[in-house]
């Protein structure tokens, strides 16, 4: 049935009542596990973590954010970020998917209550454990997402888009969409509207390859964005109050658990170099042991960094005024820098201290597709760029008087 004539019926409406079964870390161990199995080859032929998603697919890990009334799990920012952490400690590009796939669904979830297209789309999600993806780069604006070139055209009940997408990460294996643009032909870049789009409202030709350094499983390929839809799939709120409650604290506490998943692998392949290396010479440490001490470190300042900004996005998450305030967006947008320098640090101190061995491409301590995924990070949305646009906003906050200020 073509989704966009999709009508539910009264019975298909009603959320069907949840099996008692594994819990969520029980069915992401699972996930994890089939994607450790498959990560070595899903980074070396570029491609998309088909298993992996298979296996999170059965066990219902794509719908754990929907409520509970539309058919998921009604899973928290805890439970979101946890799951990340598995998977990124299994396979990096299967976690940083499935953290944008989170994101969106954020986007859907916390936004979309009352909409009939809306809501209709959580009961797909669950149900048939829809994968979202993201469009939000755009031509030249290098990752600027706080303005948009394509502006939608509204005709009637229906609308139309033409967008130069860059990238758009596992865009032809999604079963949905969301995306950005102007409101309209004549308004400010910054105006702007979010689209959550099903796969029939939408076409895409691909115009750039996917050939990089690491995260090669996220098919990150450039495609030319045509969409016709029904007006429905546009947002009543605007862009900025989504991207300030919802788009930007998932992004980063889900891009962060990740990353921190990839760091806590590395960390994991250097204990065990540290352990053989120590069993062989009767006792005595290795000489780069010093690095697996910093890597432990740094890993766990990582996990205590993003810990904290969770707990403090939970705290408000509901609360407008206290998200939109000057300290939480501070907070919540320098963590992906802060997060992402230190997940590189820790890869780097338990590269170090395998040494040659996790120098190596081969062998049960290489850690070099462990760095080159992790390289990512500062560069997903330049650090450079979040610290700059982010001077004016810290210049205007307060030096804390106390160490719990």
């Amino acid at each position: 049935m073509n989704v966009r004539e999709a009508v539910l019926t009264v019975d298909e409406a009603q959320p069907s009542p949840l099996e008692p079964g594994p819990s969520l870390i029980e069915r992401a161990a699972r996930t994890a596990s089939v994607a450790a199995a498959d990560a070595d080859g899903v980074d070396r032929d570029a491609r998309f973590p088909h298993k992996a998603f298979d296996a999170a697919r059965e066990q219902e890990l794509l719908g754990v954010m929907i409520p509970v009334e539309f058919g998921g799990f009604g899973a928290s920012i805890y439970d979101v970020t946890d799951i990340c952490y598995t998977l990124g400690r299994a396979c990096a590009s299967t976690a940083m998917i499935y953290a944008m796939h989170q994101t969106k669904v954020a986007c859907v979830v916390r936004h979309g209550h009352g909409i009939l297209w809306m809501e209709t789309m959580m009961r797909r999600v669950a149900r048939d454990q829809w994968l979202l993806a993201s469009s939000t780069t755009e031509g030249q604006n290098g990752g600027n997402i706080r303005a948009s070139a394509a502006a939608v055209d509204v005709a009637g009940d229906t609308v139309s888009l033409l967008r130069d997408a860059t990238v758009i990460s596992y865009g032809a294996q999604a079963d949905g969409l969301v995306t950005i643009a102007r409101r309209a032909t004549g308004a400010a870049a910054s105006d702007q509207v979010l689209l959550a789009l099903a796969k029939d409202d939408y076409s895409l030709k691909q115009t750039l390859g996917w050939e990089t350094l690491g995260m090669r499983g996220t098919c990150s390929t450039g495609f030319e964005l045509k969409v016709d839809c029904p007006a429905d799939r546009v947002f009543p709120e605007a862009y900025d109050k989504i991207h300030a409650q919802t788009m930007t604290p998932f992004a980063h506490l889900c891009w962060s658990s990740a990353w921190a998943g990839i760091a806590a692998a590395s960390v994991t392949r250097a204990q065990a170099f540290v352990r053989k290396a120590a069993r062989s010479s009767g006792g005595q440490m290795p000489p780069a042991a010093a690095h697996f001490t910093a890597a432990k470190m740094s890993l766990a300042k990582l996990r205590a960094l993003i810990a904290a900004n969770v707990d403090a996005f939970a705290r408000v998450e509901h609360d407008e005024r206290a998200l939109g305030s000057l300290d939480f967006q501070s907070s919540i947008t320098l963590l992906k820098v802060q997060a992402s320098e230190l997940a590189v640090e820790t890869v780097m101190h338990a590269m170090r201290t395998a040494g040659l061995s996790g120098y190596r491409n081969d062998g049960e301590f290489t850690m070099g597709r462990h760095l080159r995924d992790v390289l990512s990070s500062p560069i997903m949305i330049n650090n450079d760029r979040i610290l700059a646009n982010a001077a004016t906003a810290t210049l205007m906050s307060g030096v804390p008087t106390s160490l719990r200020d």
